[in-house]
């Protein structure tokens, strides 16, 4: 089986905490998908924890793990952000966004403490999550004429491709879904029917 539209990544909201010092590193494990999610979930921590002294956060989102961040804060450089990405490169995972936010104690840490600090406490928050595994999923609306349906349909069996929204008229309609791995040999396949049209919708 192709395994290359396969990714790891958390199933919901994760906590974790780490004491030093009588500092405390609060962690917020949240699965994502886009950048615009993550602002806004960002933006309500900081309100939520205001008195909170940082923020610091890493992400990556994308199958491909490509796309990433990391922010430090206010801390030293390379203290928050890149720890915290560590971590997350650590268990493989993508889509997903962990925000650490300190409560000072007011005892100085050091850079070495503060990585240690912001590495366990994101450490934690995975750890206290479920990690599940993920399949990318491409979205098409396919229409084509009644009288190939039955050629339409085996193919779709064929290659156990879901369906919903379907509309059967002198015109049929159908939103399909299936593996991105599997989408040149499926829309192959439906091209050589007379008549179909394919519109791309999303994949996720």
């Amino acid at each position: 089986m192709n395994e290359s539209d396969k990714y790891k990544t958390i199933k919901l909201l994760s906590q974790g905490l780490y004491k030093e010092k009588g500092s405390r590193f609060i962690a917020f494990a949240y699965p994502v998908s886009t950048q615009e999610e993550i602002k806004i979930i960002i933006e309500k921590i900081r309100k939520e924890h205001h008195e909170a002294r940082h923020h610091c956060f890493a992400y990556m989102i994308g199958q491909d793990r490509l796309t990433w961040r990391i922010n430090d804060d206010g801390e030293p450089t390379g203290t928050g952000g890149k720890p915290i990405l560590g971590q997350i490169n650590s268990f493989g995972l993508t889509n997903i966004l962990i925000v650490v936010s300190r409560y000072f104690g007011g005892t100085l840490l050091g850079v070495s403490g503060l990585i240690n600090a912001y590495k366990t406490a994101a450490a934690s928050a995975i750890g206290n999550a479920e990690i599940v595994e993920r399949t990318l999923m491409e979205f098409h609306e396919i229409s084509y004429p009644y009288d190939s349906m039955n050629a339409v349909m085996k193919i779709l069996k064929d290659e156990n491709v879901g369906q919903s929204d379907q509309d059967f008229n002198l015109e049929c309609r159908v939103k399909i879904n299936f593996r991105v791995s599997a989408r040149e040999k499926i829309l192959t396949r439906l091209s050589r029917i007379d008549g179909l049209r394919d519109r791309y919708i999303e994949t996720i």
